[in-house]
């Protein structure tokens, strides 16, 4: 495992402590703003994590608010009692970004549960399909990924399904943002080395949603590296 790899694995180890906790904390709570949801990790992350900055805007998202996307605009809603909600933060960590995706369960619904479990076996299908295609393009996976949704009785609720990511500030394109985005018909390989020779690595976005029920779920993290490099 190289340097890089490396550095971002123990990024997302740290991401993936600081869910962890908020789950066990039992912050995720009906009556809760969304809001202050965000507010709470923000605090937790940095007083167990010295996280002083974020690369991308704070997301959660609860009820029919999780149908919408990263790039939707932000709205405020109280978590209910027999809720869903995902959240989505991109901590830096030591200079080193992490881009990590989980959603919560408030009550016993049966279907919104099975989401749970829907999105975190598609994110491995997703995974291995990348691993036994080594020549896979970003479009490419954009397409099985999505394709994946109807498998479990779901529809894909993203444009995109991934992006790159790095040491902060990670490479960007700003002439042509969808070049370095897991989306349909983008035509780069994602095994395709940066401008430096240096190998690129991305996340993976899993989107499933029910819009006639109003309820979605996310899951995302690193899709290049894990700890078998």
């Amino acid at each position: 495992m190289d340097a890089i790899s490396r550095e971002l694995l123990v990024a997302q180890g740290k991401a993936e402590a600081l869910f962890a906790e908020v789950a066990q904390s039992g912050m995720v709570s009906a009556g809760k703003l969304e809001s202050e949801l965000t507010s709470e990790i923000h605090a937790l992350a940095q007083a167990r994590f010295g996280v002083r900055r974020h690369w991308h805007k704070r997301i959660a998202r609860s009820g029919p608010n999780t149908l919408l996307t990263y790039h939707d605009g932000d709205s405020d809603r109280p978590i209910g009692n027999d809720d869903i909600v995902y959240l989505d933060f991109g901590p830096v960590f030591e200079a080193w970004e992490a881009d990590f995706g989980r959603t919560y369960v408030v009550g016993c619904d049966p279907d919104k549960h099975r989401l749970v479990g829907d999105l975190a076996d598609a994110f491995n299908r997703g995974k291995n399909f990348y691993r036994q295609s080594p020549n896979v393009t970003a479009g490419q996976l954009y397409d099985y990924t999505a394709g994946l949704a109807a498998d479990y009785g779901w529809e894909f609720g993203a444009r995109t399904a991934g992006h790159v990511i790095g040491r902060f500030p990670h490479e960007t394109r700003p002439q042509d943002p969808d070049h370095l985005r897991i989306r349909h018909g983008n035509s780069i390989p994602l095994r395709e080395p940066d401008a430096n020779g240096r190998p690129r690595h991305w996340i993976l976005e899993i989107h499933f949603v029910d819009r006639g029920r109003e309820i979605g779920g996310f899951f995302e993290e690193l899709l290049t590296v894990d700890a078998r490099g």
